[in-house]
């Protein structure tokens, strides 16, 4: 199958995205990292990538589709795509929908991870992540292990985001009220729209999605 995770900066995407990694064996197509991947593949796609990066420019959506169209192709995820930061406008969505017909993919489903921003807000500036592994870990509900090493890889290096803060946080929740959350009502539309409760627990999130998505289509 193939999906798409929406929800605000912080509403914990990413890690969701890593969980159904492991269990559907699907691969997570996150916008930042094809782009530093391209960036240093030397394919034309890349170079074009490692240009407008270079430039300072922002890369536009036909870089990403197209990046999104070689991923594709490439026929390696099993159990499906899952989209981590894109679309996120409505031009981007009609894209990426025009792509996977024209592919002969289907988009299967949409979660959004449903939170209150004020406790979104507590979440994200008490947030750090493993420098290594990606891992997420917080102040209050799932600190730093104490002899300081990620329980996920071992690693020592932990980091907080200069713009986790809360000035900055409302300045991102205003873009995606703006530019993404338009696409709720857009897929909702369409049919495939599930909500989930993206405060409560990892693992509690994580069950609401498998339950919203159901289980891998036969043949997948």
């Amino acid at each position: 199958m193939n999906l798409i995770l929406l929800g605000p900066p912080g509403a914990g995407k990413g890690t969701q995205a890593r969980k159904l990694v492991d269990a559907y064996d699907m691969v997570q197509l996150s916008t930042g990292d094809m782009l530093r991947e391209a960036r240093t593949s030397g394919t034309e796609m890349g170079k074009i990538v490692a240009d407008v990066m270079d430039r300072g420019d922002l890369v536009t959506d036909e870089i990403v589709i197209g990046l999104i169209r070689e991923k594709l192709g490439a026929g390696k995820a099993g159990g499906g795509f899952i989209f981590d930061g894109f679309p996120r406008t409505l031009a981007q969505a009609d894209a990426l929908g025009a792509l996977m017909a024209e592919m002969g993919q289907t988009l299967d489903h949409v979660v959004e991870m449903q939170v209150d921003d004020a406790a979104l807000v507590a979440r994200i500036t008490g947030r750090s992540t493993c420098g290594d592994c990606g891992e997420v870990y917080h102040d209050q509900t799932k600190p730093i292990p104490a002899d300081g090493k990620c329980s996920n890889c071992g690693g020592s290096s932990f980091q907080r985001r200069a713009d986790d803060n809360e000035d900055s946080l409302k300045t991102r929740l205003l873009a995606y009220y703006k530019q993404t959350s338009p696409l709720i009502g857009y897929y909702y539309a369409k049919g495939q729209l599930k909500s989930v409760d993206g405060l409560a627990s990892m693992d509690q999130v994580a069950a609401s999605i498998a339950a919203a998505i159901g289980p891998v289509r036969a043949g997948a």
